[in-house]
């Protein structure tokens, strides 16, 4: 018999810099040294969560119309 996997249907509203980096497709080293930086964060001891909206703000504001550069 195999354990069932959890899941859950709550919406995510924050992810870890490690889930942030992933769902961004770079590194954490990529994405401590190039994004962090310009993200607001929730801080609660050593703690950092990233808001699902401010990697969506993020990736709208650095998106550039292909051929644009």
């Amino acid at each position: 018999m195999t354990a069932k996997k959890h899941t859950s249907d709550v919406p995510r509203l924050a992810m870890s810099k490690q889930e942030a980096a992933q769902a961004l497709g770079v590194s954490i080293n990529f994405f401590e040294e190039h994004i962090a930086h310009e993200l607001r964060m929730v801080r609660r001891g050593r703690r950092r969560l990233i808001p699902v909206h401010e990697l969506e703000r993020w990736l709208e504001k650095n998106a550039d119309l292909a051929g644009a550069r």
